[in-house]
């Protein structure tokens, strides 16, 4: 199972294997490197999901005649899903893969996902979500087409089943716009439905992630590719290996400095030391004898700040000396009459 409470970094893989079982199996070893905490693919069994007459949402697969062609490549069996599994298993990372129809949650019930994720397409796929539910995993819950009514409608049968869940603000565009993020619905769903949430990010870049953490996401999901000139439709909307090292160290950072609020005047107490390197004391401008009844321009104010405060100038104004002090003395209460 994956932890709702932590800020996990969930790893989409989806179709970029292009029907590969090997590029499958490099994905998993290169997000291990990253040090991110799941993996995720996408399960589609074609003959369960879709029809011939399927439309393309983008043609960018000259090799494939139809929508349904291509999803029949992007299948596995069930035993090389069940290396994928161990795979990941052995590489320390969580494994999930968006089920789109029932035979596809079966297979995936038989060999093992942390949790579920409900896709964007399949909110409203109700016998879904109930065998999902039954099996009392973690599901993390997809907004990306739906308006409000029915994610509420969604989030009250998740609370109803009694399990773990997280609302996932995604916007279904590839890539998406900053203009078009959703940010602000990540605090907005957490007050609305008093559950962890996240953000399920299209934007091929690190900092909506990084944005959505400092907003206190519980989990984040990115797509990843292993290069910018790799094929397939979701490239453009995926950050690299090396970009998703850099945001799950900005992920861990960010999510370390949320949970220790920080407080100033302790920390002031803290720093009182180097304060004192920072700030500035009352100093003699040029050498005084004693009894010289101090005016204006006997006095500077300069580093370091152990001396008199140099705020308190003013009130030195007036006042006699007691002893003979050098030019940049740091005037002390001893000095003073």
């Amino acid at each position: 199972m994956i932890d709702l409470d932590e800020a996990t970094v969930v790893v989409e893989v989806a179709q970029a294997h292009d029907g590969s079982l090997g590029a499958a199996h490099a994905f998993i070893d290169a997000v291990a490197r990253t040090g991110a905490d799941a993996i995720k693919f996408q399960t589609h069994i074609a003959a369960a999901e879709s029809t011939p007459h399927e439309p393309w949402r983008v043609r960018f697969s000259p090799q494939d005649a139809t929508r349904y062609d291509y999803w029949r490549r992007m299948e596995f069996t069930e035993e090389q899903w069940l290396g994928l599994r161990r795979h990941a298993d052995e590489a320390g990372l969580a494994f999930l893969s968006s089920a789109f129809s029932m035979d596809a949650v079966e297979l995936l019930e038989r060999v093992g996902v942390a949790a579920w994720k409900v896709a964007s397409g399949e909110v409203r796929n109700r016998a879904m979500m109930d065998r999902m539910m039954a099996s009392g995993l973690p599901i993390l819950l997809s907004t990306g087409m739906s308006p409000l009514a029915e994610v509420d409608e969604a989030v009250g049968l998740l609370t109803d089943g009694g399990g773990p869940f997280a609302v996932l603000q995604c916007t279904s565009m590839y890539p998406t716009p900053p203009e078009r993020l959703g940010l602000n619905l990540i605090p907005f769903f957490r007050e609305r439905y008093g559950c962890p949430v996240g953000l399920s990010d299209h934007s091929g870049t690190l900092h909506p992630s990084l944005a959505a953490v400092a907003l206190g996401a519980n989990v984040i999901e990115v797509h990843v590719t292993l290069s910018r000139d790799a094929f397939g439709p979701d490239v453009s909307s995926s950050v690299t290996v090396d970009e998703l090292t850099r945001l799950v160290e900005g992920v861990r950072f960010l999510a370390t400095a949320r949970v220790n609020p920080v407080d100033k005047d302790r920390v002031a107490e803290e720093l009182a030391p180097v304060r004192r390197l920072f700030t500035r004391s009352v100093v003699a401008r040029r050498p005084l004898p004693a009894g010289t009844v101090l005016e204006m321009g006997d006095l500077a104010a300069k580093k370091p700040g152990s001396g008199i405060p140099a705020e308190r100038l003013p009130e030195l104004v007036g006042r006699r000396l007691a002893r003979d002090v050098e030019m940049d003395h740091l005037l002390a209460e001893e000095d003073l009459e």
